[in-house]
């Protein structure tokens, strides 16, 4: 028997005219799977745009929710984009429809996650989104239907590529953050206002999805402490390199006992580490388990095939029947977790101080750590050189001064250099990264 699924996608930017092709490329495999799936309706806003696509065949629809409602619609999937507007409409519609619903859209779900979850459940249809995560990898189906039996203390990764292949540039070729920037803005990696990436946004969205998933609670964007990458320097990177690291945008989601850590921050991974080895676009997530230990997913986060390849299989586990509950849980289940604010955090941190280079500079930032309690692993001095220096090595001029840190609270950390900055130490303000151990 042969199962006939008409799908309406609304949106047809490059994700959109991917899975057009898709679907049609794989008409057969789906056919001898007994799966007829053919798009019969797409809406978007500019209907004269070529987009390489035959259309002629297909229902144009100027309003998407009307497209959402159509009778020749069995499944909806939605790939506008926006945490309101146009894309909530077409969602809610095609739910209140009792229509399944497909979607990449990870700002809505961070959103309207659990509200959309409960609409889903209340009409007993699916709403899937395996694509509003790392993209290609499929991580959504490995934290949902892959680790049952698992006990999940933590879930972290680059959820960002335009980061990732920022901070690799800088590490490899020695260049600025502005200068990457540039670049992977002319390449196309990064918007022309690359704020909601590169300020760790975007990361921010993905991680509160992942957060629910992995622990079972409502989805808490708001929860999240978000960080960006803008104030990395080259320096940073030379330094972490010295010392055995790799800087990377990192989003965490970690069970403590205060509750949920939900962190997206610049941190220092051991060279050693899986994602570690993750450079440029790519995106890694790592899953810590009690059963299975570590494992780590590694592939392409974004672009139209990659992305258009997780929309495809939410597709097709839609068409074969496949209802779960959309987070893992049933929407009713779904906790409030405890915020944990960053002061709270422990662990090891980077702290590069720009201090005036001369006697007693060292000594005074180590009594202020010490003060509270702050123990430290190691600390490096950059001593300027030549002319300017007097016969002890000390020219007076501002110097870096590297620390690192056992494990410590947020809290002690910044008291710490408030402290040392009212003593009149620095000469710019500190850069603190944080360190995330195996």
């Amino acid at each position: 028997m042969t199962v006939s699924f008409r799908l309406g996608i609304a949106g047809l930017g490059t994700v959109g005219a991917s899975v057009v092709r898709m679907i049609e490329r794989r008409r057969a495999a789906f056919a001898a799977a007994g799966l007829d799936i053919r798009v019969t309706a797409v809406s978007s806003r500019d209907r004269g745009r070529d987009r390489g696509l035959d259309l002629s065949d297909i229902a144009w629809f100027d309003d998407p929710v009307a497209l959402a409602r159509s009778e020749a619609v069995d499944c909806v999937v939605e790939l506008i984009g926006g945490a309101e507007g146009p894309a909530k409409a077409v969602v809610e519609a095609a739910l209140e429809a009792g229509k399944p619903v497909v979607t990449a859209n990870k700002a809505l779900l961070a959103r309207h996650g659990a509200a959309l979850a409960a609409q889903a459940e209340a009409k007993g249809v699916a709403l899937a989104f395996e694509a509003a995560v790392a993209g290609g990898i499929p991580v959504i189906k490995t934290l949902r239907e892959g680790l049952p039996g698992n006990a999940v203390s933590r879930v972290y990764g680059i959820l960002n590529g335009t980061c990732n292949y920022i901070l690799s540039r800088m590490e490899r070729e020695g260049l600025t953050f502005e200068a990457c920037l540039k670049d992977a803005q002319a390449l196309g990696y990064a918007e022309a206002d690359p704020t909601f990436d590169v300020e760790g946004f975007d990361t921010a969205h993905k991680l509160a999805i992942l957060t629910s998933l992995a622990f079972g609670t409502a989805v808490d964007a708001d929860g999240v402490s978000v960080e960006g990458i803008s104030r990395v320097q080259p320096l940073d990177l030379r330094m972490a390199d010295e010392l055995g690291y790799r800087i990377k945008l990192l989003g965490v989601a970690q069970a403590t006992e205060a509750g949920i850590e939900q962190r997206v921050h610049p941190t220092m991974v051991p060279k050693s580490s899986a994602i570690a080895q993750v450079m440029g676009v790519t995106n890694a997530v790592t899953i810590d388990a009690d059963a299975v230990g570590e494992l780590t997913l590694i592939g392409p986060g974004a672009g139209g095939e990659a992305t258009a390849s997780a929309v495809v299989a939410d597709i097709a586990d839609v068409a074969r029947g496949v209802i779960r509950p959309t987070f893992g849980v049933p929407a009713a289940a779904m906790r409030a977790s405890e915020r944990v604010e960053m002061q709270r955090h422990e662990g090891g941190y980077y702290i590069r101080l720009t201090v005036h280079d001369r006697p007693g500079v060292a000594a005074g930032v180590a009594q202020r750590m010490a003060e509270r309690s702050i123990s430290l692993e190691s600390i490096l001095q950059r001593r300027v050189e030549g002319p300017e220096a007097d016969p002890r090595g000390r020219s007076g001029r501002p110097v870096p001064l590297v620390l690192i840190t056992y494990a410590a609270t947020e809290g002690n950390i910044r008291d710490a250099l408030d402290a040392i900055g009212a003593d009149g130490l620095l000469a710019e303000p500190p850069q603190l990264i944080r360190i995330e151990r195996e």
